[in-house]
């Protein structure tokens, strides 16, 4: 999985959507385990400290892990920089630890230990086992020199003629192992193609067993999302709560919550049950103040099947998220990012909650879609394309509550990630923003007309989208020849392109009230029309 520790903490999410697929479904259609690896280097990651917590807490018990503790790192050997007693700890995390000792070469006695483990459907397994790197190369096993490519070939072939193995031969297969790995492929052959009768006629009883087993919604899944009214104050990150709430019935695959801040990032998930070490079909997911884990156990139940993971935090803690996202985008796994408390505007706490430049170095990241919507309902669009897309979506919303503009509810414009919400006939200017600034550029746009000045309102909710429309249809929305400001409460990196004149915050915030750190960054209707007629001057 590239980054050490993430593939433990996969595992996790994996263990997860068994345990919910197996107690909605039965275990005729789920039944089965979670097996891994694991290294010296996962063991040391923070990050397979949350994990291991949080399967511990779970009792994910088809969880079963060998730990290769071979006492080498790149640098050398562990006791440089690690002298943790990791069975203790395990067993503090209420996993079912197995000490093997030095069994590397012991088949039997590793089959013994796996299955037990398996036996043991309580709690997560962690086998311990001693192994000496590179055994049996003759100058170089047990050192750190193995960890790479670091044997001469001169030792390759005596390691080789050690072992019985032609040592001119390179990338050789024994025909005996090829034929081994054949037919352990087909042995049990009945067993999954009577899995898939039982799959078929479940199928065909049931439109919801289709969309729970494949992740997709039902038909007419977009009928119940909320309506607002015009005019009213919604926070949109209390929008998105009320879309996930209308979601669950007709999307089965939706299972989340958030890292110890699921109510204030508006992922409750009501009336489906907590997801439990008793309730396996619980669909509220209670992740704790476990940041780094949530992201990658999302990434798992996403690679699993049969899950849409939501999980929510503030936005200036998903840096502690970045490396499962940056994962999740690279394997095109969908899982939906929900980050609030999303600019300066969360006030007293302070710039260390305030993000300033996260939107930017998010948007930056190839293959995420960005959404940060201006109001309640491109809330709605933000979420039909989190459902939709072929991918991770990071939906970036709001704390303090934004006008509902009347004109936004038509979602097939705010579907293409950038348009026109107020036209001006022939535009003198063009005001640009999203999120909680697009509000700015109305009032801003009010303030010019009262002058005689057109200007245009262009919502951007979601770049990525944007950028992938035709060449016409961007070109209609920013002619060329029209100056531009953008406005967006966070990093301008990025707005330049679109902008000539583009207001931002490229400091961190201050400790105040919301609205007065937004006055004094700039972050005002004022702000835009005077660089609006700046320009224009």
């Amino acid at each position: 999985t590239g980054p050490l520790g993430q593939g433990l903490a996969n595992s996790v999410g994996m263990a997860i959507a068994e345990a919910n697929l197996r107690a909605r479904l039965g275990e005729e259609l789920c039944d089965h385990y979670i097996f891994g690896l694991c290294s010296d280097g996962d063991m040391q990651e923070g990050i397979s400290h949350e994990a291991a917590s949080m399967a511990g807490h779970l009792g994910l018990g088809k969880i079963v892990f060998v730990y290769d503790d071979n006492h080498i790192s790149i640098d050398g050997h562990t006791d440089l920089a690690f002298s943790d007693d990791t069975a203790a700890r395990f067993r503090a995390y209420d996993w079912h630890v197995i000490e093997l000792g030095n069994k590397g070469e012991d088949l039997d006695a590793i089959e013994t230990a796996i299955r037990e483990g398996m036996a043991e459907t309580s709690k997560p397994t962690m086998i311990v086992l001693e192994t000496e790197i590179g055994f049996p190369a003759t100058e170089s096993a047990g050192t750190h020199q193995v960890h790479g490519y670091a044997i001469l070939d001169d030792e390759i072939a005596a390691t080789k003629t050690l072992m019985g193995l032609d040592p001119a031969e390179v990338f050789a297969v024994a025909p005996e192992v090829a034929d081994a790995c054949a037919a352990a492929g087909v042995q049990h052959r009945d067993l999954f193609e009577a899995w898939s009768k039982r799959a078929d006629a479940a199928r065909s009883d049931s439109p919801e067993v289709v969309a729970l087993m494949d992740g997709t919604p039902v038909d007419g899944w977009q009928d119940d999302l909320p309506t607002w009214e015009a005019g009213a104050s919604v926070a949109t990150r209390k929008a998105s709560g009320a879309v996930v709430q209308a979601l669950l019935e007709k999307v089965p695959s939706l299972v989340g919550g958030g890292a110890d801040l699921t109510g204030n990032t508006g992922t409750t998930i009501k009336d489906e049950g907590v997801f439990t070490a008793e309730t396996g079909a619980g669909r509220q997911i209670y992740y704790g103040i476990r940041e780094h884990a949530m992201g990658a156990a999302m990434v798992g139940m996403a690679a699993h099947g049969g899950m849409i993971p939501i999980g929510g935090t503030f936005l200036v803690f998903s840096d502690y998220m970045r490396g499962a996202v940056r994962l999740a985008a690279l394997s095109r796994h969908r899982t939906v990012f929900v980050w609030t408390h999303d600019s300066v505007g969360v006030g007293e706490d302070g710039p260390t909650h305030q993000p300033v430049e996260h939107v930017a170095s998010l948007r930056a990241m190839p293959g995420l879609d960005v959404w940060r919507p201006a109001d309640a309902h491109e809330t709605n669009a933000s979420w039909i394309a989190a459902i939709t897309t072929d991918g991770p979506t990071a939906l970036i919303m709001s704390r303090q509550g934004l006008p509902v503009f009347e004109d936004s509810a038509d979602l097939t414009k705010s579907a293409r990630g950038g348009y026109v919400l107020r036209d001006a006939g022939e535009p003198a200017v063009i005001l640009t923003g999203a999120g909680s600034e697009v509000q700015h550029c109305m009032d801003a746009a009010e303030a010019l007309a009262a002058d005689g000045i057109s200007a245009r309102v262009v919502s951007m909710p979601c770049i990525e989208v944007f950028d992938r429309q035709d060449d016409a249809y961007r070109a209609s929305v920013f002619p060329s020849g029209i100056p531009v400001v953008s406005i967006e409460a966070g990093s301008t990196m990025g707005w330049h392109r679109f902008a000539d004149t583009a207001l931002g915050i490229d400091r961190f915030g201050a400790s105040a009230p919301g609205g007065t750190v937004m006055e004094k960054l700039g972050m005002t209707a004022s702000a835009v029309e005077s660089a609006a007629r700046e320009l224009l001057a």
